[in-house]
């Protein structure tokens, strides 16, 4: 999900909707298919995605010569895929940051599971004035008031040590949440704003989709995310499944063919080299999602 909006057209969501009905009534031929002949030319494994990039066709055809048969299709709209796993209509999903299945498993009630990790698309500190975070010693940060990437500012100034958040802050923290005995004080503006508020603040977090248009490159960060680091945990895209699935052997071989090079270029390439590579595996994963749950569940 390197995307700031979830937002897709109604045209696309009813496509992905359509195709949802579709998918189903495939599915509903027989459920003593199990998996015992799962990814066989008849009975491929089926993976959800929002928006296709060229590498998932390099992967379809790695796991063919391994001799694992793949679809993977484009449900069009990131409200689609979760549901239509949890439903049996496909076999896995990888679209998603672990913020985003909390927050489906915790309101829907289900228990979708992380398999593997992808990537962490970075959320980087950008300055004017500064070519080091470690010279900003006060002073203001622009930060995107959306929830998601609000929490997710705060999150990488405090592991940048320009804030302190109460209680340690987490994927739900806000403004308020900044402690006195912070560096700098942070300004919540639309995300589009951040950019342009770089000659007035000290720095401003922005999101990727607005650097581009700024003549700005993930090079030009002084901070960024790392895949590795706390403030991250929330923001890593997984691999998914139903829980009673995610020690199935053929999704693993999958994942693994995932890593490999040839597909790994891919994924860097579509992200215009911004992604940071993550490898987590699912205990870890779901280590980590257990906490961003009752994160959620407690900000309600």
């Amino acid at each position: 999900m390197s995307r700031s909006s979830f937002a897709r057209s109604l045209a696309a969501a009813a496509a992905a909707t359509a195709l949802t009905f579709s998918l189903a009534a495939c599915g509903s031929d027989s459920d003593a298919d199990t998996n015992a002949d799962k990814g066989t030319e008849g009975n491929p494994v089926t993976i959800g995605v929002v928006g296709t990039e060229d590498y998932w066709t390099t992967f379809e055809q790695i796991a063919e010569d391994e001799g694992i048969f793949v679809e993977v299709t484009d449900l069009a709209d990131y409200q689609v895929p979760n549901r239509a796993l949890a439903d049996g209509e496909i076999d896995l999903n990888q679209f998603q940051h672990l913020l985003f299945l909390a927050q489906f498993n915790v309101e829907a009630g289900e228990d979708l599971s992380p398999i593997a990790a992808t990537a962490v698309y970075p959320l980087g500190v950008y300055s004017q004035k500064h070519d080091s975070i470690d010279s900003i010693t006060g002073g203001e940060i622009a930060v995107p008031n959306d929830p998601t990437n609000l929490a997710r500012a705060l999150l990488l100034l405090q592991d940048a040590g320009l804030v302190e958040l109460k209680d340690g802050g987490s994927a739900f923290s806000t403004e308020l949440d900044v402690l006195p005995s912070s560096k700098v004080t942070v300004t919540p503006v639309d995300a589009t704003q951040t950019v342009l508020a770089l000659p007035d603040v000290e720095a401003s977090v922005v999101n990727n989709d607005f650097l581009k248009e700024a003549g700005l490159t993930a090079d030009d960060a002084i901070y960024a995310d790392d895949a590795s680091s706390d403030a991250a945990r929330p923001y890593i895209n997984v691999w998914v499944s139903r829980a009673e699935e995610k020690d199935n052997e053929v999704y693993s071989k999958l994942v693994e063919i995932y890593k490999r090079a040839e597909v790994q270029d891919g994924v860097l390439a579509a992200s215009d080299g911004t992604a940071a590579i993550a490898d987590q595996d699912g205990p870890t994963l779901q280590g980590y999602l257990d906490e961003i749950q009752a994160d959620f569940e407690a900000s309600k």
